[in-house]
């Protein structure tokens, strides 16, 4: 909030933050960003390219302006900011896909039962679509590549970030549990040519995983291995890496996945989780109302560093450091006790 603005027009500005939201979702929807690639262009030229309507297409344009997502010059031109930026769809880790995902319909479906939420401890998305968020993305086609691209999108951008935060040059061998496509490990194991990897995850999940493996030419030293982490993990690994699991369940699960983890490492393994660290008190973090889809959603959470070490130690681990990274996620590392 800006401090300057009398109370009132400050709770205004955040009560319209859905309007913000729902505004840069149109302009990812439409290509905005790349059109302006090559440099500004009114909204008469963007109407013509997007096939909208001109006055409206410049009201939305002027309101995501007034956040910074673009500027807007004396000639009425609009140009890239630094934040629409990340709009364009060939840079790495483009927030395109996952702004997409962010302000598409199911979104605003699920946010208006909050209170639902709320009342029961609950997801909402159940309610209003009848089905868990994992099955109905895993049956919808449409919603589901939505989902997916924004996964992926997500997925290069804090890879990323992980592999230029961690050292993993004192393992021999690192386990990706719920490691998706296996971008993540796949990345490791090119960067340390002495370490071997086992992807795993569910059986159909890692047997579509093979072509990225094998175009990062890691394929030799990465086995895949498919089954369910609430069952267990493949033992005798020096590191166990999780990348946005443990924040889709609850305490019980999540010490669930932890205590398999920590059963299945060598005794001097560690366990890796990436994922946002809330800050205590007051101070402003995005995370805080991620959380608040994870409850609209699933049963997860975000949690701060005390709610990590309390996790851990049920699960009989214990917290040694958190690294930052260059990405919202933290790298929250433990061993056993």
């Amino acid at each position: 909030m800006n401090p300057e603005l009398p109370p009132p027009i400050q709770l205004m500005h955040v009560m319209f933050g859905f309007a913000a939201s729902r505004a840069i979702g149109v302009a990812a929807e439409l290509g905005i960003a790349d059109l302006l690639k090559d440099g500004p262009k009114s909204a008469g030229e963007l109407s013509r390219r997007t096939n909208t309507h001109e006055r409206s297409l410049y009201r939305v344009l002027r309101a995501c302006a007034s956040v910074g997502v673009f500027s807007e010059d004396e000639d009425k031109r609009f140009r890239l900011t630094p934040p629409a930026e990340s709009l364009l769809s060939d840079v790495p880790g483009s927030l395109r896909p996952f702004v997409t995902l962010m302000t598409n319909d199911f979104q605003f479906q699920t946010w208006a039962e909050l209170l639902y939420s709320v009342q029961t401890g609950e997801p909402a998305f159940d309610k209003v679509f009848g089905t868990s968020s994992f099955d109905y993305f895993w049956k919808n086609e449409k919603a589901g590549k939505v989902f997916n691209d924004a996964m992926s999108s997500n997925s290069a951008f804090s890879s990323a970030a992980v592999l230029e935060a961690y050292d993993f040059s004192a393992f021999s061998s690192l386990v990706d549990v719920g490691g998706g496509h296996g971008l993540l490990l796949a990345s490791i194991l090119k960067k340390y040519p002495k370490l071997r990897g086992i992807l795993y995850d569910m059986p159909a999940i890692v047997e579509a995983a093979a072509d990225l493996i094998q175009s990062h030419g890691v394929a030799d030293r990465c086995e895949r291995v498919g089954g369910n982490f609430f069952d267990a993990v493949p033992t005798g690994a020096d590191a166990y890496i999780m990348k946005h699991i443990i924040h889709d369940w609850n305490d019980e699960q999540s010490v669930v996945i932890l205590k398999h983890c920590r059963e299945a490492m060598n005794p001097a393994g560690k366990v890796l989780v990436v994922e946002m660290v809330l800050p205590e008190g007051n101070e402003p973090s995005f995370g805080k109302f991620l959380d608040l889809q994870m409850l609209l959603y699933l049963r997860g959470c975000e949690r701060t560093e005390a709610e990590y070490r309390q996790l851990f130690d049920q699960a009989g681990l214990e917290l040694t450091r958190i690294l930052p990274t260059m990405s919202p996620f933290s790298i929250i590392e433990a061993v056993r006790k």
